[in-house]
């Protein structure tokens, strides 16, 4: 607001004539920038949430992981002292943990009555499902041929996948057109069935979980009175099972035995030879 005091003549009594100018402008707040702001950031929001939602539902479970690991912090952290005469006296923040002389953490080698509850499942204390154990870990790369010493051939590599899920690790076995796992319509192995089922019981002596096996077959190509795919997928499966424990695996870490006929296919084409496979899951506790 500007003041203007107008002066009158000198000689005159008359009081000064004040002159008030009320200058307006910048408009109320609706008519300000500022709610663009917080609209900005909603509209940012729901476009994260969006894709969010698209990959959850565009993605597989191997291609979740993969990207979880990516944004997961990779520095390694040494709990072991170091011997030093710094702040810690050589210790790091995890000295609790520790056993110089082991480099084994000394609670874990005293579990807590929680800690021993959670056996190879991956459960966290929460009750929430956590990352698989080490042991699954290590028994995937075994079976894929990473790492250390495999115990997979090139030629067995080919007829083996494994993927971790929430009931435990699945490691399938499946056929090729040139190499089967069965003779045609039979639960009878062949060779190459044989040696896959040597590597699977030499592997399943790093963990202590309980197992299922599983038979899957193709479907046929024409349409039969009695289709003998479950019966078949049955057969197979229970086949597997004493293989497995002719090979000297535990009768009592088998927990079940099932046939899937041709439900569950892996290949588009339902007559597919990768479809007729064996399937073995590492159950979490």
């Amino acid at each position: 607001m500007i003041m203007k005091v107008v002066e009158m003549g000198a000689h005159t009594n008359a009081a000064p004539i004040i002159i008030k100018k009320k200058k307006s402008g910048g408009g109320d707040g609706h008519h300000g920038g500022a709610w663009k702001v917080a609209y900005a950031d909603f509209v940012t929001a729901m476009m994260a949430f969006f894709m969010l939602m698209w990959l959850l539902n565009a993605t597989t479970e191997k291609q979740r992981k993969g990207l979880a690991d990516y944004f997961s912090d990779s520095i390694p952290i040494n709990p072991v002292s170091g011997g030093g005469d710094g702040s810690f006296g050589g210790d790091s923040m995890f000295s609790e943990n520790a056993m110089v002389t082991t480099g084994t953490g000394g609670v874990n080698r005293r579990r807590a009555d929680a800690d021993r509850s959670r056996g190879s499942t991956g459960v966290d204390r929460q009750g929430g499902e956590g990352e698989p154990l080490e042991e699954f870990k290590t028994l995937e790369a075994a079976l894929q041929g990473r790492g250390g010493e495999s115990l997979v051939s090139e030629q067995l590599r080919k007829h083996i996948v494994t993927r971790v899920t929430d009931e435990g690790l699945i490691v399938e076995l499946i056929s090729t057109d040139e190499s089967p796992l069965f003779e045609t319509n039979s639960d009878r192995p062949t060779q190459l069935m044989k040696e896959l089922a040597k590597v699977v019981v030499r592997a399943a002596d790093m963990v202590s979980n309980g197992i299922a096996v599983g038979g899957h077959i193709r479907a046929h190509p024409v349409v039969l009175a009695r289709n003998p795919v479950w019966e078949l997928s049955t057969a197979r499966a229970e086949r597997t099972r004493v293989l497995f424990e002719g090979l000297g695996m535990k009768e009592e870490r088998i927990q079940r035995v099932t046939g899937h006929a041709d439900r569950k296919l892996t290949d588009p084409n339902p007559m597919a030879a990768r479809n007729d496979r064996i399937e073995i899951i590492f159950l979490r506790s």
